[in-house]
């Protein structure tokens, strides 16, 4: 966490503050690519120079001399010839030569305005995507959890102290990422510019920056509206989460069931909620960086990429303490099972993902299909990336039956998925907020080693404040026999 912060720190105070700070780095850029150009060009004279015979030396040097004089005396004889017909004209190309060359110097400052805004924008989208993308793997626990719950499963109540634990990381999850909204939508800092559309010019008519799609938008693509709506789902999670904790506790010396009906009626109003309010955050929270696009599937999407990355993170946690003795009654049927939840939804996302991109990329609509052309032009690696190891991999080595009870094969399928979907969301983000201008450097390792450490922080903390098994769960013996 600490060196995670440090890293942050270093990341917004490297990015550029002026238009100059942007210009220098493009000169430095331009000379390093400028100077590989030079060496090259001089590698290759030299070479040609070798390759001449000595003995030729005086005749190529005579010859060249004589080329040059009746080129110079050509040239004078076609200016004494011109000079009278080509002194009106000179003022006419002067002149477009100016223009020509104001024109340029304004596309040059608007182009390193425009850089300067990305490169401003990087270390805030990379602490953006970490911190989303471990507040969502926690929302995914606690909706799996809630489903558990309505569904009246057997087998997975002796996970249930480990699910409770990833949940615990919500609170303080959701503190961090609404402080970043509200920093975001109130322009606190002048160099995030993460969701445009925040920006008062673009709706309005009389600015320059006027953008009439967004002005048509702007009764959702409101930030009263944006913050109101992220308060209240946010509010919402952490209260049922709060709820399902107390009355789980409860149960451990309750002498009848009646904190067990209470998790399961709560559940059916979660997950109800959790429908609609996770369709609204994708929207609000990662779609609406791209105010231009939008797809129907979306909500899906985001679901399928954070619900298999809850999954995935019960399944280690929940190794890693059966390493350590702990959680004696988990068996290779329940790693069997957490494993199946894994393959499955990697081949739900893929689907997802197949079905949106196809659609669009056939329909080739401009506004669309736009959303996918800047993301294999600029991010080429991260985008088929992704897809290797969300798809193939789980494909591969997931598909069979006896791989999913080997902790070795399960852990290492589980470090690829989540590191897939981190790159999932990044893929998400950074297109729309930098640009081309992105690369992994200081402020995406750091923003990841951040939140990473407070994670593991606070769920481990929040393991070690109860007993990890339930005790008046009316299913728990089912669970701690359970075997197939």
């Amino acid at each position: 966490m600490i060196l995670g912060a440090i890293g942050i720190g270093v990341g917004f105070w490297k990015a550029p503050k002026t238009i100059e700070d942007v210009e220098k780095i493009v000169a430095d850029s331009h000379h390093g690519h400028e100077g590989a150009h030079v060496e090259k060009v001089a590698h290759d004279t030299e070479a040609h120079a070798v390759a001449v015979p000595a003995h030729s030396e005086d005749t190529v040097v005579d010859s060249t001399k004589a080329n040059v004089t009746d080129s110079v005396h050509d040239a004078h004889e076609a200016v004494d010839s011109t000079s009278v017909a080509v002194a009106p004209v000179a003022d006419n190309h002067d002149a477009h030569k100016k223009e020509t060359v104001a024109h340029e110097a304004d596309h040059d400052k608007e182009h390193a305005e425009h850089v300067l805004h990305q490169l401003q924008n990087k270390p805030w989208a990379a602490l953006y995507v970490a911190c989303i993308f471990f507040l969502l793997i926690s929302v995914g626990v606690l909706a799996f959890y809630a489903i558990q719950y309505a569904a009246q499963a057997g087998w997975s109540p002796i996970l249930f102290r480990v699910m409770e634990g990833i949940t615990a990381y919500l609170l303080p999850g959701s503190i961090l990422f609404f402080i970043f909204l509200a920093i975001t939508g109130f322009h606190v800092f002048e160099g995030n510019h993460l969701f445009v559309w925040m920006n008062p010019d673009v709706i309005n008519p009389e600015h320059a920056d006027f953008d009439k799609l967004i002005f048509n938008k702007k009764g959702w693509l409101s930030v009263g509206r944006f913050l109101a709506t992220a308060a209240i789902i946010l509010v919402v999670w952490n209260w049922v989460r709060f709820k399902f904790r107390q009355n789980s506790i409860a149960q451990d010396t309750a002498e009848d069931n009646a904190p067990y009906k209470k998790n399961f009626k709560l559940s059916a109003f979660f997950l109800v909620f959790f429908i609609v309010s996770e369709s609204i955050m994708s929207w609000d929270w990662i779609m609406s960086v791209d105010p231009h696009w939008y797809s129907t599937l979306f909500g899906w999407y985001v679901f399928a990429s954070f619900f298999v990355s809850g999954i995935t993170v019960i399944a280690m946690i929940t190794l890693y303490l059966k390493s350590k003795g702990y959680l004696e009654h988990v068996n290779t049927s329940h790693i069997h099972d957490l494993a199946k939840f894994m393959f499955g939804i990697s081949i739900f996302w893929t689907y997802l993902w197949f079905s949106q991109f196809m659609l669009i990329w056939y329909s080739n609509i401009p506004e669309e299909v736009t959303y996918f052309v800047t993301r294999i032009e600029h991010y080429k690696l991260p985008f088929f990336g992704m897809l290797a190891l969300n798809f193939i991999f789980p494909l591969l080595i997931l598909i069979n039956t006896d791989f999913k009870r080997l902790t070795w094969i399960v852990v290492m399928a589980g470090i690829v998925i989540l590191f897939g979907h981190y790159i999932d969301f990044f893929n998400m983000i950074m297109p729309a907020t930098v640009g081309d201008q992105w690369f992994i450097g200081i402020p995406e390792i750091g923003s990841l080693m951040f939140f990473l450490g407070l994670f593991i922080f606070v769920v481990f903390t929040a393991l070690s404040k109860a007993p990890l098994v339930q005790k008046g769960n009316p299913f728990i013996e089912e669970s701690k026999h359970f075997h197939y």
